[in-house]
C-alpha cells in the first residue's frame, strides 16, 4: 500500500481566486493597450475558462467572437505578444496585494512541509505567473518550498489532458498513489484523474456548477480551525478543515479502494 508522500496543487482558482479580478482584468488592460475594443466581461470569461491556457484562450476568442479581426502581422506572434503584456499586467496586480490566498492554503502548505510531505505544482499558467503568486501571496521564499513546478508550455497538451500531471509525477519520481491533487475545475479534475491521482476539489464562483464526479472530496474551501469548510460532495471523515491527518486518511482510503 502506498504512503502519502506529496501534494500537487493547481494554481489559478485553487491557491488564490486569481481569475476574475486578476487574469481577466489583465487581459482587458492588455487589449486596451493594444488598441483593441475587446472586453471580457465576467459571464464571457466564465465561458472562456473552458479553454485552458492564456494564449489558447485568446485564439479561441478571436476565432469565435472576433472572426473578422486579422492582426497586421503573424497571428502566432500577435497572440504571444498580447499574452506577454497581459502577464506583465497580471504580475503588477499580484504585486499590489489585491489577490489574497484562499482560506486554509498557507496553513496547509506549512503543515505539509512540517510533516515532511513534498509539494508540487501542476498548472497551465506560465512559470512566471506561478513565481510571482508564490512570492507575493505565500512567502518570499515560497518557490523553494516546491520540489516541482510543472507549468505552462512544458507539455504539448494542456488540461484536461493528463500531461502536466504526468510531468509532475515524473519529476517527483513518485507513483500516482503516493500523491494527492488539489484542483478547482472540471478540466483540472479530468487531468489529475486521468493521471490516476486522487483529487480534492475546492470550488469557486467560476467552477461551482462544474461536474466533479470522481473527485474524492468537493469543498467550498480548505477551511481554517475558526472557519470550517462546507462539504459539497464526498466524505470529509468528520473533519472541519483540511489538515495533514485528513489527507493521510483520504489517501489511505483511496489505496484501500484501488
Amino acid at each position: 500500500m502506498h504512503k502519502l508522500r506529496a501534494l500537487i496543487f493547481d494554481v489559478d482558482g485553487t491557491l488564490a481566486d486569481t481569475e476574475g479580478d486578476g487574469h481577466r482584468v489583465a487581459f482587458n488592460q492588455a487589449f486596451s493597450a493594444a488598441g483593441l475594443d475587446w472586453q471580457w466581461t465576467q459571464p464571457l470569461y466564465q465561458t472562456l475558462l473552458a479553454v485552458t491556457g492564456g494564449k489558447e484562450r485568446i485564439r479561441y476568442f478571436m476565432d469565435h467572437y472576433a472572426p473578422a479581426f486579422k492582426p497586421a502581422g503573424d497571428e502566432d506572434e500577435f497572440i504571444a505578444n498580447l499574452h506577454r503584456d497581459k502577464n506583465r499586467r497580471y504580475s503588477e496586480i499580484l504585486e499590489s496585494g489585491a489577490l489574497p490566498l484562499r482560506p486554509g492554503v498557507k496553513r496547509l502548505l506549512n503543515e505539509a512541509r512540517a510533516a515532511g510531505l513534498r509539494l508540487a505544482i501542476a498548472t497551465t499558467t506560465s512559470p512566471e505567473n506561478v513565481a510571482v503568486l508564490l512570492r507575493q501571496c505565500v512567502d518570499p521564499q515560497a518557490e523553494t518550498w516546491f520540489d516541482v513546478i510543472a507549468a505552462g508550455d512544458i507539455v504539448p497538451a494542456k488540461k484536461p489532458a493528463p500531461d502536466i500531471y504526468h510531468a509532475a509525477l515524473e519529476q517527483l519520481g513518485l507513483k500516482p498513489g503516493e500523491c494527492l491533487a488539489f484542483e478547482d475545475s472540471e478540466n483540472g479534475l479530468k487531468s489529475s484523474s486521468q493521471a490516476g491521482i486522487t483529487t480534492l476539489i475546492t470550488v469557486n464562483d467560476y467552477t461551482r456548477g462544474h461536474d466533479f464526479s470522481g473527485a474524492r472530496l468537493v469543498l467550498d474551501h480548505l477551511g481554517e480551525p475558526d472557519r470550517p469548510f462546507k462539504v459539497l460532495a464526498g466524505d470529509a471523515l468528520n473533519a472541519a478543515y483540511v489538515d495533514v491527518d485528513l489527507l493521510k486518511a483520504l489517501a489511505h482510503e483511496s489505496c484501500a479502494d484501488a
